[in-house]
């Protein structure tokens, strides 16, 4: 590990999960904002909603990416034969892609309700809702208890 991931490596764990949290407040409340906009009659809450579920959709996305540099230096500094070793880490990274690619869904649902093509429920979006809340738990038990 070179000597400046060393004296910073808990900084860049700081920093890391900080913009987790950053980034799963607006993967937990994008989905809201869903729901409200699949159970409204009014086309003009309809339009509010379109701009507040793009604006979010957008801030959040650099916490994403900045998560997943910062977890990639982690990575990197603790190095190959900890990777290895780490079996947790594995399964916590397949769940973080699962979260890349529900993320990235949400573009496609912004994009839906943008051009008025929403064909799902209120009832699907309060699932959809819960998904990241599920996983967001297993993440944080397999890096802080690491039982694996």
């Amino acid at each position: 590990m070179s000597e400046f991931l060393l004296n910073n490596i808990l900084w860049f764990k700081a920093f890391h999960v900080i913009f987790m949290v950053a980034w799963f407040a607006g993967i937990f409340y994008l989905p809201r904002l869903f729901v409200n906009h699949a159970e409204t009659q009014s086309s003009e809450v309809a339009e509010h909603l379109k701009g507040m579920e793009k604006r979010l959709l957008y801030f959040v996305t650099p916490f994403a990416i900045l998560t997943v540099i910062l977890g990639s230096t982690l990575i990197f500094a603790y190095g190959w034969s900890w990777f290895v070793a780490a079996k947790w880490l594995h399964i916590k990274l397949a769940l973080v892609i699962l979260v890349l690619i529900y993320h990235g869904y949400c573009f496609k649902l912004v994009k839906a309700f943008q051009q008025n093509k929403n064909t799902r429920s209120g009832k699907f979006y309060r699932f959809f809702n819960e998904l990241p809340v599920i996983v967001l738990f297993a993440i944080i038990i397999l890096a802080y208890v690491k039982p694996v």
